[in-house]
């Protein structure tokens, strides 16, 4: 039994049993794939997979029962060798980030900025992506550390720590009737006057969207949105153009690079949380905790709000 068998095995589950994306995967041929899978199903002396023919249509039992056994083995063996590169090279490597376009534009350039002059050979690599392909990469390995409101606090397999709280805000053109509204302190804004203007906000399952529909939904209103974007860059843009007023994150306001909109507080959508997190049992270099506290300082303390945070320290 073999290492390399034992990747395979896990590899054709991740591709959902087609044998030729694994194979791709591990860089190997189709065919040596299927031979590595026979001399371990050989070797246990049980079959791993239901089949059809020669196709895999699935775990059978006995796969099903040794799979995490597996999963366990694999990410051993890879903390141990963390763990050697770690005590070799310890300011030297590269992580990688999954994020989305808007934590990576407005949120993470002074903890980068931060961990660049401690760490000034190892690579960074930000993925930017949407929250369900941030979870799914950090997953499967293909990132370290994934930073994103959305999906990751939800999956049992991630560690997940809070990194900061935020909530949305209003944008118009610094002329709209709801800016002079807003600057004249007059009033408060309600959701009734923001139905009254065409929208713009976030695709569906993009920072916050689901509280935003749900606030509208609670109030019996329906906002007409226009136009819906993955970034808040995009949605200032429209804005500025005044095909509408905007509905962005509060972080991804500039007053000094957005200075043709006004920015109106509200507070009726609620406060959101964004997350960090990394795979359960996955030891992270020492370079990434540092990232991770420089995020957020407060990780490190023993505060029962974050009992999550020894998770940090071991695997």
């Amino acid at each position: 039994m073999t290492l390399l068998q034992l990747r395979i095995l896990r590899e054709t589950v991740r591709h959902e049993f087609n044998l030729s994306k694994a194979a791709d995967t591990l860089c190997t041929s189709q065919s040596g794939l299927s031979k590595h899978i026979k001399d371990l199903e050989h070797e246990l002396g049980m079959s791993l997979f239901q089949r059809h023919g020669k196709r895999l249509l699935g775990l059978s039992e006995g796969g099903q029962a040794i799979l995490p056994i597996i999963n366990r083995i694999i990410q051993d063996s890879e903390n141990l060798k963390g763990i050697a590169q770690d005590l070799r090279q310890a300011d030297q490597g590269q992580l990688t980030i999954a994020t989305t376009h808007t934590q990576a534009r407005y949120t993470l350039p002074k903890p980068i900025a931060a961990f660049k002059q401690q760490f000034p050979k190892v690579h960074l690599a930000l993925k930017q992506a949407d929250p369900n392909e941030i979870r799914e990469l950090v997953l499967a390995g293909d990132a370290d550390i994934g930073i994103a409101t959305e999906v990751l606090a939800e999956d049992a397999a991630l560690v997940s720590l809070p990194f900061y709280e935020w909530q949305h805000c209003v944008i118009a053109p610094r002329d709209h009737p709801l800016s002079q509204l807003s600057a004249s302190g007059q009033s408060v804004l309600t959701l009734s006057d923001i139905c009254q203007w065409p929208l713009i906000t976030y695709h569906d399952g993009f920072t916050g969207r689901s509280r935003i529909d749900r606030t509208f939904q609670q109030a019996g209103l329906t906002p007409d949105i226009v136009l819906s974007a993955l970034d808040a860059d995009v949605i200032k843009t429209y804005v500025a153009l005044g095909m509408g007023i905007g509905i962005i994150a509060g972080p991804a306001f500039d007053p000094e690079q957005d200075q043709r909109l006004s920015q109106i507080p509200v507070d009726f959508f609620g406060k959101n949380t964004t997350w960090i997190a990394f795979r359960k049992g996955h030891l992270l270099r020492g370079f990434a905790r540092t990232f991770i506290q420089l995020c957020n300082p407060e990780i490190l303390s023993d505060s029962p709000r974050n009992p999550a945070a020894a998770m940090l320290h071991r695997p």
